[in-house]
């Protein structure tokens, strides 16, 4: 008896007293960094998975559960969840997290954004008004959704302060060294030459110091033809192009075309947590994307 008692207790202090904050994001990556953030404070959920294209997610019945539990959405912005979330939100009929209360947190608002077009469209393809929304493949940009979400959790948790103040000092420790190792690796490549399928790699092209030179795709958003990759393949003839870089979830069969005939490494990367296999945390998924970069 005594022996079940003392494991009680024990079990009492191992178990927050405290309801969890519950955090709903629209990607992976802010769920990742929410829950390492947040420890046994927070359960946090992702409305898509990584290998899904965020531009054209399936609004789910599930999503509107989930999103009528949160506490705090962590959105892109910049207009990428646009032809999906709003419904969802307004359907979840939980006003904690509508626009412009404390469990709104629009991650476009705390990057500086690339790519804002001084005109907008139809011609131009899927061009975002705010600009390039894909800032989530930048570590620097990442970095600072990171620190709003550690800001806004304890705004929400007050009483949790100097529990995230512990976790964040980790994070930021963590995101010095891996930054520095990154750096270190990615350093013989700068001024590399890439091609992209999709304009989703500047924000993380620009912080490794390696340049695009144009796109499969001919517009954003606009699938890659025979007539545009015959084209783009004779712009960039001679201009020692290394890498043709894409998601995951985007077709393959020209972007291989591209690549044999360029002689360029067609990489299919991971540009949200969980698209490659052990790519699990943001950490997780750069390491990914180096590693494949620097392979010899």
């Amino acid at each position: 008896m005594r022996k079940l008692i003392a494991m009680l207790i024990a079990l009492a202090f191992l178990t927050p007293l405290h309801a969890k904050v519950h955090v709903a994001a629209t990607i992976p990556d802010y769920a990742a960094i929410a829950a390492e953030l947040g420890g046994e404070r927070v359960e946090a959920i992702s409305l898509i998975k990584g290998a899904q294209d965020p531009h054209f997610a399936d609004a789910l019945p599930s999503h509107v559960v989930r999103l009528n539990r949160a506490d705090l959405i962590v959105l892109t912005g910049c207009g990428l969840e646009s032809g999906w979330l709003p419904p969802l939100m307004m359907q979840s009929r939980n006003d904690k997290i509508q626009p412009g209360s404390l469990g709104y947190l629009d991650a476009s608002t705390v990057v500086t954004l690339k790519e804002i077009p001084m005109t907008i469209d139809k011609s131009q393809g899927d061009v975002h008004p705010g600009g390039n929304p894909h800032f989530y493949l930048g570590p620097a940009e990442l970095y600072a959704v990171a620190a709003a979400i550690y800001d806004r959790l304890k705004k929400i948790d007050p009483e949790g302060t100097a529990y995230y103040d512990g976790r964040w000092s980790i994070f930021r420790a963590t995101y010095q060294r891996k930054t520095a190792e990154w750096r270190a690796k990615l350093a013989p490549l700068k001024g590399t030459k890439v091609v992209e399928y999709h304009k989703s790699w500047l924000y993380f092209l620009d912080w490794a110091g390696l340049i695009s030179v144009g796109a499969l795709e001919p517009k954003p958003g606009i699938p890659p033809s025979v007539r545009h990759v015959t084209d783009l393949l004779a712009a960039v003839q001679g201009k020692n192009v290394r890498f043709v870089i894409q998601e995951i979830y985007h077709p393959q069969k020209l972007s291989h075309l591209f690549a044999e005939k360029s002689g360029a490494k067609l990489l299919l990367l991971p540009s949200m947590t969980g698209a490659a296999p052990g790519t699990d945390t943001v950490w997780a998924k750069f390491d990914y994307i180096v590693n494949q970069l620097t392979e010899k």
